[in-house]
């Protein structure tokens, strides 16, 4: 028999993504359930009392949407997406019974956020829901998605996503416990391992496959997803979701299942992507931004730019610059040819210059580094 875990601190955390399996929202013969459910949104709504705040990512939509189709009638790629489709109302409801707060349905797919222009967006909506109070539901875009509906999508979408609203934490509530040193199901004398300080190639060999008939991912997919958000300096948490007594310590600061830890901070991790990544180009602000970036610690707004030097794009990492000596880089929101006819106006001023908006900000705080940081 497996031995089982034992609790330990959380890491310290402001903001989380929480992954939620097809496992924890259904029955057996694929109903949406809300048991295990209504115990997680019990801890989201304690974590919102506390300031913190948590996007969950969310399966189930397939398995819901069977419950309304004659499973014979819905087979192949097809019905799966046309399940996905009648599905997901039904499990934004189950999310949204939950909570006074608005729930925000927002569907993604591996190509959203691959391409530039659309992780952008991406990130600026989630913000805003984030900003206005709201709780994301995220699931992946399984109705218009193709190769995406494959083995654990939405662990490793969870991580995606964990970086892109820069997550403090990645939280994985599963049907099992956490990380063993063999399957449990399997192996009576597997054994737990409470904390990861990085996830090994042995640990992937471990790992098994997917684990119930309504999930798509198992403990392999879960390390995956560890693997991604680490890179972005993301802990990742393992807990079993169906144990109301381990949710319920959640909220009170202890984990029980497995921390598997990043090698360097989110801040680390992130400052040192932006200090490497390939410059397209840069921008040249005056003595009131040079103030601003240093000093307050501000977001760089079209009115302290200068001008814009060079063809970059969108997305792009540039390098900022004041009287010819470069100060900082970061991920720019405009385009060159956009910032040219923007640079020194107020932010007001941007739709009417240019016919659309991405938000106020050239480059916003969360997306820069300072050269002169240690």
């Amino acid at each position: 028999m497996a031995s089982h875990f034992t609790e330990q601190p959380l890491p310290s955390w402001r903001r989380a993504v929480l992954k939620v399996g097809s496992s924890l929202l259904t029955t057996p013969d694929g109903s949406l359930d809300d048991h295990h459910a209504g115990s997680l949104a019990a801890f989201v709504s304690a974590s919102r009392r506390e300031g913190r705040e948590v996007v969950i990512v969310s399966s189930g939509a397939v398995a819901a949407g069977r419950r309304l189709a004659l499973p014979e009638k819905s087979t192949g790629l097809s019905g799966r997406q046309a399940l996905a489709a009648l599905g997901q109302t039904r499990l934004v409801a189950l999310w949204q019974g939950f909570f006074d707060a608005p729930v925000g349905q927002v569907l993604l797919t591996h190509d959203d956020l691959r391409n530039r222009r659309r992780y952008l967006n991406a990130r600026s909506t989630l913000r805003e829901l984030l900003a206005l109070g709201a709780i994301p539901v995220i699931n992946e875009n399984d109705t218009v998605a193709v190769d995406e509906l494959k083995l654990g999508d939405n662990d490793n979408l969870a991580a995606i996503v964990a970086a892109l609203v820069d997550a403090d934490v990645l939280m994985i509530a599963s049907d099992i416990a956490g990380l063993y040193t063999a399957n449990p199901r399997t192996d009576p004398d597997a054994q737990p391992v409470p904390d990861v300080a990085e996830v090994t190639p042995d640990h992937l060999a471990s790992a098994g496959g997917a684990g119930t008939a309504a999930g798509t991912g198992g403990m392999s997919t879960k390390l995956e997803a560890a693997l991604k958000a680490a890179a972005a300096g993301i802990e990742t948490l393992l807990f079993d979701g169906r144990d109301a007594a381990c949710v319920a310590r959640l909220a009170e600061g202890h984990l029980t299942g497995t921390r598997l830890r990043a090698p360097r901070s989110r801040l680390a991790a992130r400052k040192y992507w932006l200090r490497h990544a390939p410059g397209a180009g840069r921008i040249v602000v005056d003595d009131g931004a040079l103030q601003a970036l240093r000093a307050r610690g501000a977001s760089l707004l079209p009115g302290g730019v200068l001008h814009a030097e060079g063809d970059f794009a969108r997305g792009d990492v540039i390098d900022i610059a004041h009287a010819d000596k470069p100060m900082a880089r970061g991920v720019v929101q405009y385009a060159a040819s956009d910032i040219r006819r923007i640079a020194g106006r107020h932010t007001r001023d941007i739709e009417s210059l240019l016919g659309y908006s991405y938000g106020e900000n050239v480059v916003h705080r969360d997306d820069l580094v300072l050269l002169g940081d240690p």
